[in-house]
């Protein structure tokens, strides 16, 4: 998977390429925490270059979201138990003030409508209406 991250102001965007999973995924949140400890506080990640993303890469769009929220996320080793407590515990609005998602594909977009999360996230048709929704 290839990363690119560029900046519009307090907007971070990250730009995803390939497909995210279980090998890769920490990328996507080490990139998050990068953009958020670098003063980005709302982000967006176009998703439309994913030829595929798993349940790996709901956990980091998830921890990206709980970071830009200034929420230290759960560690891997807790598990999906914590994800779940997580999502019971953060709001679904707090998600779309801070993260947006950009030109999800038909094959992500399942991931999303298969486990629930799907509400969790602000989807766009593409990066520039993303950024324009959250403010850069």
């Amino acid at each position: 998977m290839q990363i690119e991250t560029e900046r519009h102001g307090d907007v971070a965007v990250i730009v995803l390429e390939g497909e995210l999973d279980a090998s890769n995924y920490e990328q996507v949140i080490a990139a998050a925490r990068t953009a958020y400890v670098e003063g980005a506080r709302r982000l967006v990640i176009d998703l439309g270059g994913l030829t595929y993303m798993g349940s790996a890469g709901l956990i980091a769009l998830h921890t990206a979201g709980l970071l830009f929220q200034g929420v230290e996320p759960p560690t891997g080793e807790a598990g999906w138990d914590a994800l779940q407590q997580f999502s019971s515990d953060v709001s679904a609005s707090r998600f779309h003030e801070v993260l947006k998602l950009a030109a999800v594909p038909p094959t992500v977009d399942r991931v999303f409508s298969h486990t629930g999360m799907g509400v969790l996230f602000e989807h766009h048709p593409d990066r520039a209406s993303a950024v324009a929704a959250a403010g850069g």
